[in-house]
Protein backbone atom coordinates (compact mmCIF):
# COMPACT_ATOMS: atom_id res chain seq x y z
CA UNK A 1 0.00 0.00 0.00
CA UNK A 2 1.43 3.26 -1.34
CA UNK A 3 -0.63 5.69 -0.63
CA UNK A 4 -4.48 6.12 1.45
CA UNK A 5 -7.37 6.32 -0.33
CA UNK A 6 -11.51 5.56 -0.81
CA UNK A 7 -10.56 1.81 -2.32
CA UNK A 8 -8.20 -1.00 -1.42
CA UNK A 9 -7.94 -0.57 -5.21
CA UNK A 10 -6.60 2.90 -5.45
CA UNK A 11 -4.41 2.54 -2.18
CA UNK A 12 -2.11 -0.43 -3.30
CA UNK A 13 0.08 -1.17 -5.95
CA UNK A 14 1.66 -4.43 -6.62
CA UNK A 15 5.39 -3.88 -6.15
CA UNK A 16 8.46 -6.40 -7.12
CA UNK A 17 11.15 -6.33 -4.78
CA UNK A 18 14.22 -8.12 -4.33
CA UNK A 19 14.23 -11.73 -2.29
CA UNK A 20 16.11 -11.84 1.16
CA UNK A 21 17.20 -14.63 3.08
CA UNK A 22 15.67 -14.69 6.15
CA UNK A 23 17.89 -13.56 9.41
CA UNK A 24 18.01 -15.10 12.50
CA UNK A 25 14.87 -16.29 14.21
CA UNK A 26 13.38 -15.64 10.69
CA UNK A 27 11.49 -17.90 8.13
CA UNK A 28 11.36 -17.61 4.47
CA UNK A 29 7.84 -19.02 3.32
CA UNK A 30 6.56 -19.01 -1.09
CA UNK A 31 2.43 -18.27 -0.13
CA UNK A 32 0.29 -20.31 -1.62
CA UNK A 33 -3.25 -19.31 -0.80
CA UNK A 34 -4.32 -15.71 0.86
CA UNK A 35 -7.46 -15.38 2.59
CA UNK A 36 -9.80 -12.10 1.85
CA UNK A 37 -11.31 -9.38 4.25
CA UNK A 38 -12.71 -6.88 1.56
CA UNK A 39 -13.97 -4.68 4.77
CA UNK A 40 -10.87 -4.48 6.73
CA UNK A 41 -8.83 -4.03 3.72
CA UNK A 42 -11.08 -0.87 2.76
CA UNK A 43 -10.64 0.50 6.17
CA UNK A 44 -7.47 -0.29 6.45
CA UNK A 45 -7.11 1.93 2.58
CA UNK A 46 -8.18 4.61 4.05
CA UNK A 47 -6.43 4.90 6.99
CA UNK A 48 -9.61 3.82 9.67
CA UNK A 49 -8.48 0.96 11.73
CA UNK A 50 -7.89 2.64 15.07
CA UNK A 51 -5.93 -0.48 16.45
CA UNK A 52 -3.83 -0.45 13.54
CA UNK A 53 -1.20 2.04 12.86
CA UNK A 54 -0.08 2.34 9.14
CA UNK A 55 3.38 3.72 8.51
CA UNK A 56 3.40 3.52 4.86
CA UNK A 57 4.32 1.98 2.30
CA UNK A 58 3.03 -1.64 3.97
CA UNK A 59 2.55 -4.74 3.12
CA UNK A 60 -1.09 -5.70 3.57
CA UNK A 61 -3.21 -8.67 3.81
CA UNK A 62 -3.72 -10.72 6.85
CA UNK A 63 -4.12 -14.10 6.39
CA UNK A 64 -1.51 -16.49 4.07
CA UNK A 65 -0.45 -20.14 3.99
CA UNK A 66 2.25 -21.30 2.14
CA UNK A 67 5.57 -23.88 2.03
CA UNK A 68 8.54 -23.16 3.82
CA UNK A 69 11.47 -22.57 1.98
CA UNK A 70 14.26 -21.33 4.12
CA UNK A 71 14.94 -21.16 7.81
CA UNK A 72 16.98 -19.09 9.54
CA UNK A 73 19.02 -19.61 12.13
CA UNK A 74 17.97 -19.83 16.06
CA UNK A 75 14.55 -21.20 14.66
CA UNK A 76 13.53 -24.73 15.80
CA UNK A 77 10.22 -26.04 15.37
CA UNK A 78 10.06 -25.42 11.49
CA UNK A 79 12.25 -27.05 7.80
CA UNK A 80 12.25 -26.49 4.62
CA UNK A 81 8.87 -27.98 2.98
CA UNK A 82 6.45 -27.25 6.27
CA UNK A 83 3.17 -26.26 5.77
CA UNK A 84 2.21 -23.11 7.22
CA UNK A 85 -0.12 -20.28 8.29
CA UNK A 86 0.22 -16.64 9.37
CA UNK A 87 -2.66 -14.50 10.03
CA UNK A 88 -0.43 -11.37 11.20
CA UNK A 89 -1.12 -7.85 9.11
CA UNK A 90 1.29 -7.54 6.65
CA UNK A 91 1.78 -11.05 5.51
CA UNK A 92 -1.14 -12.14 3.60
CA UNK A 93 -1.22 -10.49 -0.27
CA UNK A 94 2.47 -11.30 -0.73
CA UNK A 95 4.05 -14.29 -2.59
CA UNK A 96 6.71 -14.55 -0.79
CA UNK A 97 6.79 -13.69 2.75
CA UNK A 98 10.07 -13.10 5.03
CA UNK A 99 8.97 -12.85 9.21
CA UNK A 100 9.52 -14.11 12.57
CA UNK A 101 9.08 -17.40 13.26
CA UNK A 102 6.65 -16.30 15.53
CA UNK A 103 4.13 -14.95 13.10
CA UNK A 104 3.54 -18.55 11.71
CA UNK A 105 1.55 -21.78 12.73
CA UNK A 106 2.69 -24.83 11.48
CA UNK A 107 -0.54 -26.86 9.69
CA UNK A 108 -1.50 -30.48 8.37
CA UNK A 109 -0.90 -29.88 4.37
CA UNK A 110 -1.37 -27.58 1.65
CA UNK A 111 -4.88 -27.62 1.31
CA UNK A 112 -6.45 -23.95 1.62
CA UNK A 113 -8.69 -25.94 3.73
CA UNK A 114 -6.40 -25.47 6.58
CA UNK A 115 -5.96 -21.84 6.11
CA UNK A 116 -10.18 -20.98 6.71
CA UNK A 117 -9.55 -23.01 9.47
CA UNK A 118 -6.79 -21.14 11.32
CA UNK A 119 -8.38 -17.75 10.47
CA UNK A 120 -11.91 -17.84 10.03
CA UNK A 121 -12.44 -20.87 11.67
CA UNK A 122 -11.05 -19.55 15.04
CA UNK A 123 -12.80 -16.48 14.57
CA UNK A 124 -16.21 -18.49 14.02
CA UNK A 125 -15.34 -20.69 17.50
CA UNK A 126 -14.18 -18.21 19.63
CA UNK A 127 -17.12 -15.81 18.93
CA UNK A 128 -19.05 -18.60 20.17
CA UNK A 129 -17.75 -19.32 23.61
CA UNK A 130 -17.46 -15.43 23.92
CA UNK A 131 -21.70 -15.76 23.70
CA UNK A 132 -21.14 -18.99 25.69
CA UNK A 133 -23.36 -21.15 23.11
CA UNK A 134 -24.74 -23.70 25.22
CA UNK A 135 -26.72 -27.16 23.87
CA UNK A 136 -30.29 -26.45 23.26
CA UNK A 137 -30.25 -22.65 23.13
CA UNK A 138 -31.31 -21.01 19.83
CA UNK A 139 -28.49 -18.97 17.99
CA UNK A 140 -28.84 -16.34 15.31
CA UNK A 141 -25.62 -15.49 13.11
CA UNK A 142 -26.12 -12.95 10.02
CA UNK A 143 -24.32 -13.29 6.76
CA UNK A 144 -24.83 -17.09 7.61
CA UNK A 145 -23.69 -18.00 3.89
CA UNK A 146 -20.20 -16.03 4.11
CA UNK A 147 -16.75 -17.15 5.23
CA UNK A 148 -17.33 -16.74 9.12
CA UNK A 149 -21.04 -17.13 9.00
CA UNK A 150 -20.93 -20.48 7.23
CA UNK A 151 -18.45 -22.06 9.86
CA UNK A 152 -20.73 -20.47 12.97
CA UNK A 153 -24.04 -22.15 11.73
CA UNK A 154 -21.92 -26.00 11.72
CA UNK A 155 -19.99 -25.13 15.38
CA UNK A 156 -23.24 -23.79 16.78
CA UNK A 157 -25.60 -27.25 15.32
CA UNK A 158 -22.40 -29.49 16.65
CA UNK A 159 -22.64 -27.21 20.35
CA UNK A 160 -26.80 -28.87 20.05
CA UNK A 161 -28.01 -25.66 19.24
CA UNK A 162 -30.93 -24.22 17.30
CA UNK A 163 -29.25 -22.00 14.81
CA UNK A 164 -31.76 -19.46 13.11
CA UNK A 165 -29.25 -18.56 9.73
CA UNK A 166 -30.15 -15.20 7.78
CA UNK A 167 -28.65 -14.42 4.47
CA UNK A 168 -29.56 -12.28 1.66
CA UNK A 169 -31.50 -14.44 -1.29
CA UNK A 170 -32.44 -18.17 -2.14
CA UNK A 171 -29.37 -19.18 -3.01
CA UNK A 172 -27.62 -18.57 -0.41
CA UNK A 173 -30.35 -19.60 1.94
CA UNK A 174 -29.95 -22.56 0.51
CA UNK A 175 -26.29 -23.20 1.34
CA UNK A 176 -27.33 -22.47 4.59
CA UNK A 177 -29.69 -25.11 4.87
CA UNK A 178 -27.68 -27.73 3.50
CA UNK A 179 -25.21 -26.87 6.04
CA UNK A 180 -27.28 -27.72 9.19
CA UNK A 181 -29.39 -24.24 10.04
CA UNK A 182 -32.79 -25.17 11.52
CA UNK A 183 -34.25 -22.03 9.85
CA UNK A 184 -33.47 -19.43 7.43
CA UNK A 185 -34.03 -16.21 6.75
CA UNK A 186 -33.87 -14.20 3.76
CA UNK A 187 -33.89 -10.43 4.41
CA UNK A 188 -34.44 -10.05 0.46
CA UNK A 189 -37.87 -11.57 0.52
CA UNK A 190 -39.18 -10.09 4.54
CA UNK A 191 -37.46 -7.40 6.16
CA UNK A 192 -35.14 -8.57 9.23
CA UNK A 193 -37.57 -7.15 11.79
CA UNK A 194 -40.39 -8.94 11.06
CA UNK A 195 -38.71 -11.98 10.36
CA UNK A 196 -36.85 -12.55 13.88
CA UNK A 197 -40.12 -10.72 15.49
CA UNK A 198 -41.40 -12.68 18.56
CA UNK A 199 -38.37 -15.08 18.46
CA UNK A 200 -36.29 -15.71 21.59
CA UNK A 201 -32.95 -16.09 20.83
CA UNK A 202 -30.26 -16.58 23.41
CA UNK A 203 -26.98 -15.71 20.98
CA UNK A 204 -27.02 -13.21 18.51
CA UNK A 205 -23.79 -13.13 16.44
CA UNK A 206 -23.45 -9.71 14.34
CA UNK A 207 -21.26 -8.69 11.86
CA UNK A 208 -23.12 -6.51 9.57
CA UNK A 209 -25.01 -3.79 11.92
CA UNK A 210 -27.79 -1.31 11.59
CA UNK A 211 -31.19 -2.81 10.85
CA UNK A 212 -29.70 -6.79 11.41
CA UNK A 213 -28.25 -5.27 15.42
CA UNK A 214 -31.61 -3.64 15.83
CA UNK A 215 -33.51 -6.79 15.16
CA UNK A 216 -31.52 -9.21 17.07
CA UNK A 217 -31.65 -6.88 19.68
CA UNK A 218 -35.52 -6.67 20.11
CA UNK A 219 -36.27 -10.29 19.84
CA UNK A 220 -33.16 -11.47 22.47
CA UNK A 221 -34.55 -14.22 25.43
CA UNK A 222 -33.95 -13.45 29.29
CA UNK A 223 -30.39 -13.27 29.72
CA UNK A 224 -29.51 -13.66 26.06
CA UNK A 225 -25.86 -12.91 24.63
CA UNK A 226 -25.55 -10.52 21.51
CA UNK A 227 -22.20 -10.56 20.27
CA UNK A 228 -21.01 -7.92 17.75
CA UNK A 229 -18.15 -9.64 15.46
CA UNK A 230 -18.41 -6.50 13.23
CA UNK A 231 -20.29 -3.75 11.46
CA UNK A 232 -20.01 -4.12 7.84
CA UNK A 233 -23.22 -1.76 7.58
CA UNK A 234 -20.80 0.92 8.46
CA UNK A 235 -17.87 0.74 6.09
CA UNK A 236 -18.57 4.04 5.13
CA UNK A 237 -17.62 5.69 8.63
CA UNK A 238 -20.64 7.09 8.74
CA UNK A 239 -22.65 5.13 11.14
CA UNK A 240 -26.42 5.41 11.61
CA UNK A 241 -27.35 7.90 14.05
CA UNK A 242 -30.34 6.29 15.99
CA UNK A 243 -32.94 8.32 17.57
CA UNK A 244 -34.50 6.18 20.20
CA UNK A 245 -34.00 4.95 23.82
CA UNK A 246 -30.53 4.46 25.16
CA UNK A 247 -29.54 0.43 24.87
CA UNK A 248 -29.74 -0.15 28.68
CA UNK A 249 -33.73 0.27 28.55
CA UNK A 250 -33.14 -2.46 25.99
CA UNK A 251 -31.13 -5.08 27.93
CA UNK A 252 -31.78 -4.04 31.97
CA UNK A 253 -34.99 -5.84 32.08
CA UNK A 254 -34.57 -8.79 30.41
CA UNK A 255 -30.78 -9.03 31.49
CA UNK A 256 -29.24 -9.19 27.89
CA UNK A 257 -25.79 -8.29 27.49
CA UNK A 258 -23.96 -7.39 24.42
CA UNK A 259 -20.31 -8.20 23.84
CA UNK A 260 -17.89 -6.79 21.68
CA UNK A 261 -15.90 -9.81 20.27
CA UNK A 262 -12.26 -8.69 19.00
CA UNK A 263 -10.50 -11.62 17.56
CA UNK A 264 -7.12 -9.89 17.82
CA UNK A 265 -7.30 -9.44 21.71
CA UNK A 266 -7.57 -13.13 21.89
CA UNK A 267 -4.03 -14.50 21.02
CA UNK A 268 -3.83 -16.70 23.85
CA UNK A 269 -6.96 -18.90 23.04
CA UNK A 270 -5.62 -19.15 19.20
CA UNK A 271 -3.52 -22.45 19.45
CA UNK A 272 -6.67 -24.47 21.54
CA UNK A 273 -8.90 -22.98 19.08
CA UNK A 274 -7.48 -24.35 15.99
CA UNK A 275 -6.48 -27.58 17.53
CA UNK A 276 -10.52 -28.66 18.20
CA UNK A 277 -11.23 -27.28 14.75
CA UNK A 278 -8.41 -29.25 13.08
CA UNK A 279 -10.08 -32.59 15.09
CA UNK A 280 -13.17 -31.64 13.49
CA UNK A 281 -12.41 -31.22 10.40
CA UNK A 282 -10.15 -34.74 10.25
CA UNK A 283 -13.56 -36.33 11.96
CA UNK A 284 -15.18 -34.72 8.51
CA UNK A 285 -17.47 -32.77 10.99
CA UNK A 286 -17.34 -29.78 9.06
CA UNK A 287 -17.78 -28.55 5.32
CA UNK A 288 -15.25 -25.79 4.53
CA UNK A 289 -16.51 -23.87 1.80
CA UNK A 290 -15.28 -21.63 -0.76
CA UNK A 291 -16.89 -18.35 -3.40
CA UNK A 292 -16.95 -19.05 -6.47
CA UNK A 293 -15.67 -18.27 -9.03
CA UNK A 294 -12.07 -17.92 -7.80
CA UNK A 295 -9.22 -15.36 -7.42
CA UNK A 296 -5.51 -16.09 -8.44
CA UNK A 297 -2.30 -14.02 -8.80
CA UNK A 298 -1.91 -10.58 -6.76
CA UNK A 299 -3.80 -9.00 -8.81
CA UNK A 300 -6.96 -11.09 -7.97
CA UNK A 301 -6.69 -9.90 -4.73
CA UNK A 302 -8.13 -6.82 -5.95
CA UNK A 303 -11.34 -8.45 -7.63
CA UNK A 304 -11.57 -10.59 -4.50
CA UNK A 305 -11.73 -7.35 -2.33
CA UNK A 306 -14.33 -6.16 -4.42
CA UNK A 307 -16.33 -9.39 -4.60
CA UNK A 308 -16.32 -9.31 -0.59
CA UNK A 309 -17.82 -5.69 -0.77
CA UNK A 310 -20.52 -6.29 -3.41
CA UNK A 311 -22.34 -9.05 -1.22
CA UNK A 312 -22.62 -11.62 -3.25
CA UNK A 313 -20.02 -14.17 -2.14
CA UNK A 314 -21.07 -17.07 0.09
CA UNK A 315 -18.68 -19.21 1.77
CA UNK A 316 -14.67 -18.35 2.12
CA UNK A 317 -12.82 -15.45 -0.45
CA UNK A 318 -9.33 -16.73 -1.26
CA UNK A 319 -7.04 -15.98 -3.60
CA UNK A 320 -4.92 -18.78 -5.63
CA UNK A 321 -0.84 -17.56 -5.41
CA UNK A 322 0.84 -20.34 -6.53
CA UNK A 323 2.94 -20.39 -9.61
Amino acid sequence: MERFAASFREAADIVTLEELPPAVGEIAVRNSWCGVNGVFDTQIARNAVDYVKVDLPTFTGVEAMGVVEAVGDGVAGFAVGDHVVTTRFGGGYRERNVASAGRFVPVPGPEREWLALASTGVSALLALDHGEAKAGETVAISAAAGGLGHLLVQLAKLRGCQVIGIAGGAEKGAMVRELGADDVIDYHAVPIGEALAGRKIDVAIDTVSGAVFDAMLANMADHGRLVVAGAAADLEGKPEIVTGPRIAHSIYYRGVSVRGFMNGLLTAKWPAARAALFDLYRAGKLDIRFDQPGFAGLEGVYDAVERLLSRHSSGKVVVDLRP
